[in-house]
């Protein structure tokens, strides 16, 4: 009897993994079909098929709860409907990341972070930051161009404490750390649109903001979602002196940062409509 429940319990084990993956690939696969059937396809009536009634909206314009979507995805289809290109979708246990750009929403295609949570095969919260399309970086690179391939599944949770472990010691603390420990010194691919490749084109940009006192502080890491290469965090801090909110997604190799993307918009106001549940 010990003997076959040990087998049992080993067969269990060997099979987490693969379910803990089609899991995964349901949840993006969910959260794609949701997004395209409300925000693209402007059906109203869909959006209880994959909301739930006590969604939380963290958002600045617009409401929590299945009406308030309702009332916007009516509003945005009332012209010519919205276009998205979904680049990257990343998916962490009950939490799916999207990085789209998407066409319709203003005179200008906007970049865009998505974050959604999932709870009973429904959409319960959802998180964004957008940003208009900037012109190409120093380095000819895009917003959303760049690697797309998710890779070391086994690294997910290594690469998340990387992630998070650099941001506290040097964003926020501001220890001297030996960057290279953290930063490709050889690879280190920069979508930020005005920042160059590479540690050089980093520290190049930092100094120009030293030179005309402008300083860039994180405050606070409030969320860290990975899907094995690629890791995103969700933070706030300072631009400027200006409040501001940090979505950073960073491909790993090798326990190195190798590439980057980010959207860096202002923090709502006291004046923030709707943003009840808060930014974060």
């Amino acid at each position: 009897m010990t003997f076959k429940t040990t087998l049992l319990s080993a067969a269990v084990a060997a099979l987490m993994p693969i379910a803990a993956l089609a899991d995964t690939a349901a949840n993006k696969a969910f959260v794609i079909e949701a997004m395209t059937e409300t925000l693209l396809n402007g059906n109203v009536d869909a959006v209880d098929t994959y909301f739930a009634p006590t969604y939380i909206q963290h958002n600045p314009d617009v409401a929590s709860g299945t009406e308030a979507f309702k009332g916007l995805v009516g509003m945005l289809n009332q012209g010519d409907g919205i276009e998205a290109e979904f680049v990257r979708v990343i998916a962490d246990d009950d939490m799916v990341a999207v990085h789209a750009r998407y066409t319709g929403f203003g005179p200008k295609p906007m970049i865009a972070f998505d974050v959604f949570r999932l709870e009973d095969g429904k959409i319960v919260e959802h998180w964004d930051n957008l940003i208009q399309e900037q012109p190409l970086n120093p380095s000819g690179r895009s917003q959303i161009d760049g690697a797309t391939e998710i890779t070391d599944l086994d690294k997910t949770e290594a690469n998340k404490a990387k992630v998070e472990e650099f941001l506290t010691r040097s964003m926020i603390n501001h220890e001297e750390v030996d960057i290279t420990s953290y930063i490709s010194p050889v690879t280190y691919i920069q979508h930020n649109p005005m920042v160059a490749d590479g540690l050089e084109g980093f520290g190049a940009f930092m100094g120009e903001m030293a030179k005309q006192g402008i300083t860039m502080e994180y405050s606070k890491v409030h969320q860290v979602i990975g899907e094995g290469n690629f890791v995103l965090s969700m933070s706030e801090g300072t631009f400027g002196g200006e409040p501001q909110a940090f979505y950073d997604l960073f491909r790993l190799d090798d326990d190195l940062i190798v590439e980057h993307w980010d959207i860096i918009v202002p923090m709502p106001g006291p004046d923030a409509k709707h943003n009840e549940a808060g930014k974060f």
